[in-house]
């Protein structure tokens, strides 16, 4: 089947025109011209597995539920695609809008930590079942599993793995005070938060029940928030103290993943991070 017959089907229109477009980084990205009049933003990828689209739309679907941070409108989803309403990029507007917005949409909770699927990140797999206990989880369905396929790319050297091993170990100590599972983005880095009309958008998401601070923690990684945002997040709910010593702790997560994906200097960064922690 042709893209055009795929998107036509998940769309449930005709497609007047179909070109390639920015905004793709593990997928393809397509700009489409529908034949109602919609204008759909289109991600697509040779061997994405079945159902990866289809838990991209229910994420964002998850994270627009609470009516605090805006998502692009799915419309439609299939095992080959995803179609999104297109959204016009533009400058970006106040951060103090984005801070409030990811307070209350983490706020809006998860009934665990954790989701009803494995958790997809481009190729990599990692187990998501609900769990109360957060520590655990963090160490054991987000930490551990990636450790293998880095040391196996030769991207994290044996001591970064001893390293990351260790804070697995003393994870209960680290993970700071328990809170209520938040509704994550989950990738929520700069790239992932579209600005349009003035409004801030999230996109890309790979949503599930977590800390409220590994969120924060990736925005700090890559894209360096300005102090508006995190004044105004906590204006609405405001951090547990300590919360600046985790930063790195969470932020271990992401550069774990890079680690996997991209290898380069990732796990370099990875270890340095862990290390801070190891005791």
């Amino acid at each position: 089947m042709s893209l055009e017959s795929a998107v036509a089907r998940a769309t449930g229109s005709a497609v007047r025109s179909l070109r390639p477009a920015g905004g793709g980084d593990i997928n393809d990205a397509y700009r489409a011209e529908l034949e109602d009049g919609r204008t759909a933003f289109v991600k697509t990828r040779a061997g994405a597995p079945p159902g990866e689209y289809a838990a991209e739309a229910a994420a964002l679907r998850w994270l627009g539920e609470p009516g605090a941070l805006d998502v692009p409108e799915v419309l439609g989803a299939a095992d080959e695609l995803l179609a999104l309403e297109w959204l016009d990029e533009g400058a970006r507007g106040d951060e103090a809008d984005l801070g409030r917005g990811l307070a209350a949409v983490h706020a809006a909770g998860a009934e665990a930590f954790g989701g009803a699927g494995p958790l997809r990140i481009g190729p990599i797999e990692l187990p998501n079942e609900p769990s109360e206990d957060w520590p655990r989880f963090y160490a054991e369905r987000r930490l551990r599993p990636l450790l293998a396929p880095a040391v196996d790319r030769g991207a994290l050297s044996p001591g970064g793995a001893q390293a990351v091993e260790r804070v697995c170990e003393r994870i209960a100590d680290l993970a700071g005070p328990p809170e209520p599972p938040a509704r994550l983005h989950g990738d929520l880095w700069s790239g992932n938060v579209l600005w349009s009309g003035g409004r801030p958008y999230l996109i890309d998401p790979i949503a599930y029940g977590g800390h409220r601070e590994l969120d924060l923690a990736m925005l700090r990684l890559f894209g360096s928030p300005g102090p508006r945002l995190i004044a105004a997040y906590e204006e609405v709910a405001p951090l547990a103290p300590g919360h600046q010593d985790r930063v790195e702790l969470y932020q271990l997560f992401p550069l774990l993943v890079h680690t996997v994906l991209f290898g380069g200097g990732y796990g370099g960064s990875a270890e340095r991070a862990a290390r801070q922690y190891a005791g």
